[in-house]
């Protein structure tokens, strides 16, 4: 057995700032300026992962007695984590507007602090899930391309684009640990938090997500108001007609009384090891359940930047052009084999109908 000092201590360390550096430096016409907007986000990963994990002692478990735009009771930690990424974002002096789950209207940074990003994000995705111990997490924003005109004259038109526009997307999970997930355009990448060092370092390079998977993920409690095509396809998964093996369900989103569904860690498993995600539409969420811009888009950027496929039920999740910040969609995202089955049969309910 080795018991050298590099058998213990790695000194090839990549983090994930200068991992960006590496990517910018491939642009000629790079600023910096996104490289300086990530180490804002990236600073309040780290501030909301110390305060997730000493929640319990901290009192930060709870409500705290106001309710989101979307009707959802704020968690004592919803509402930190939003004001850490606010402040965050505007005293990097790279952002223009902010869209967060926990505002209800956009929020337009003053002249003096404004630069190019627009930043889409949702602070904490699924507090609820803190008190039973089940991994959360940031979806980190999505930055449309930078417009000339932006700094002079933002307004909700530069949010509300198709999700072509998007430059880079990611999530941070905080779980057993605290992993960053990335893509700005050039594959997925993934950082693992290292507490000693107070750095994300690169552990998940050039993450693939496999052509077919064993999984689907899907809250089965809906399925008395599914469509056809989800039924079907959910069917299929157990009862597979070639032959092969049945599918396993596994799904982490473990909503609480108040409906805070968490997707993040569903959406990590996935990439990891393959499948498919679902979030369908159905009689009781008609337009879906997830939003947009914030979660929608972003998960469907790191599902095609890995080689995978987002799906609405009706076009590809990232040709949507939302009406307003906090709309919502139906979702189906994954392996590329396990998406194209399922845009099959909706292309054949469709014929029929």
């Amino acid at each position: 057995m080795d018991h050298s000092p590099e058998a213990y201590y790695r000194t090839d360390l990549m983090t994930i700032t200068r991992h960006v550096l590496n990517e910018q430096s491939k642009h000629p016409e790079a600023r910096g300026d996104f490289t300086i907007l990530l180490n804002h986000i990236v600073l309040g990963c780290k501030y909301v992962c110390s305060a997730v994990n000493k929640a319990g002692l901290a009192n930060l478990i709870g409500l705290a007695g106001n309710s989101n735009v979307q009707g959802e009771e704020q968690k004592k930690l919803d509402v930190l984590s939003n004001e850490v990424f606010v402040k965050a974002l505007i005293s990097s002096g790279r952002t223009c507007i902010l869209v967060s789950e926990e505002n209800e209207e956009a929020i337009f940074v003053e002249p003096s602090k404004r630069g190019r990003y627009v930043v889409v994000f949702d602070p904490l995705d699924g507090s609820s899930n803190i008190d039973c111990g089940v991994s959360i997490g940031t979806v980190l924003p999505f930055i449309p391309k930078k417009l000339q005109h932006i700094l002079n004259n933002p307004s909700l038109g530069d949010v509300l684009r198709t999700g072509k526009n998007l430059v880079a997307a990611g999530y941070c999970m905080y779980g057993s640990s605290c992993m960053l997930v990335l893509s700005t355009g050039c594959g997925v990448d993934g950082f693992t938090l290292d507490p000693s060092l107070g750095e994300f370092i690169l552990t998940h390079p050039n993450i693939k997500i496999p052509k077919t998977g064993k999984i689907y993920s899907v809250n089965e409690g809906n399925a008395k108001n599914w469509d056809e095509p989800t039924a079907k396809y959910v069917e299929n998964c157990k009862f597979p007609q070639d032959g092969s093996s049945p599918k396993s369900l596994r799904y982490i989103g473990s909503a609480n009384i108040v409906e805070q569904y968490s997707m993040v860690a569903d959406i990590h498993r996935t990439l990891l090891y393959g499948g498919i995600f679902m979030y369908p539409a159905d009689k009781k969420s008609p337009n879906g359940k997830l939003r947009v811009l914030y979660e929608v888009f972003p998960m469907s950027y790191l599902m095609e930047q890995a080689g995978g496929q987002a799906f609405t039920g009706k076009l590809r999740a990232l040709d949507l052009v939302p009406k307003k910040i906090h709309e919502r969609s139906p979702i189906f995202l994954g392996s590329h084999e396990d998406v194209e089955e399922i845009k099959q049969l909706y292309s054949a309910f469709e014929d029929k109908n």
